[in-house]
């Protein structure tokens, strides 16, 4: 049997993984090593400086590609979700000065404003409520990412590995906070999550090839919405359901799932 390799340290707790590390000079790696990658039927966490490589010479990973891809880039998201006909808050984007000019043109306040790439955590999103919070927020962007507010009091995350919904959660707002993340005092709540948002999450992650993600959605007036799709997702949520995520990573490898 060939052993399972990785590039970065998700696994290093498995004695069934070879893990080893991230090095940009590929031939840093000793022969032994560089036959490994080469030898591997997949390579787990191959970081987002191999997984481009990786799918270049067809070595399938875990995460997937796409994963990496669509990671931390809210606007190919967008288009994505758009093209699919996935549920999603009225977004558009406005290059440039120019074009940031027209950004009353198609919304009022308030709206919400992004920073449309590597973001993540709740940093870069703003509640822009004024013509001087547009002013502060196109200051610090070229590219302006403006969306629909919804006023909601939380929203979901839906966590997916290869193709089951492993956890799902609410994350309730702190009282006088527009976000709902962890890292700005939102607590979690395992009550009662719909089973349409855990469908949903599925659906998109099918069609996008998704295998290692947290999806962030909420529900607005009777109706799903995705927000946006997450690698680096928090380990918070299971540690309020009492699951310990390395040991799920392990099972899951060792019942052959990833």
């Amino acid at each position: 049997m060939k052993p399972k390799v990785a590039i970065g340290s998700r696994l290093s707790h498995c004695k069934e993984v070879i893990t080893l590390g991230v090095k940009p000079n590929f031939y840093d790696y000793t022969p032994w090593e560089q036959r490994l990658i080469h030898e591997a039927e997949i390579i787990y966490y191959p970081t987002s400086f191999y997984a481009d490589l990786f799918n270049t010479i067809g070595k399938p990973t875990f995460p997937s590609y796409e994963c990496y891809k669509y990671a931390c880039d809210k606007i190919k998201q967008t288009a994505l979700f758009d093209l699919l006909g996935i549920p999603h808050p009225r977004t558009r984007i406005f290059y440039g000065d120019r074009q940031k000019r027209e950004i009353l043109n198609h919304f009022s306040y308030p709206f919400i404003a992004k920073i449309p790439r590597g973001s993540a955590l709740g940093e870069g999103v703003y509640l822009i409520k004024n013509e001087d919070d547009l002013l502060a927020y196109n200051k610090i962007t070229k590219v302006a990412y403006i969306q629909e507010y919804l006023e909601i009091d939380r929203d979901i995350r839906v966590i997916v590995i290869k193709d089951k919904a492993v956890l799902a959660y609410w994350r309730i707002k702190k009282e006088g906070e527009y976000r709902c993340n962890i890292s700005y005092g939102a607590e979690i709540s395992l009550d009662n999550v719909p089973k349409g948002a855990i469908e949903l999450a599925l659906k998109l992650c099918k069609l996008c090839n998704l295998d290692d993600v947290g999806i962030d959605m909420c529900v607005y007036n009777g109706k799903f919405y995705v927000f946006e799709i997450n690698v680096k997702y928090g380990r918070e949520g299971f540690k309020k359901a009492g699951i310990d995520y390395k040991e799920l990573l392990a099972d899951m490898l060792r019942r052959g799932e990833l």
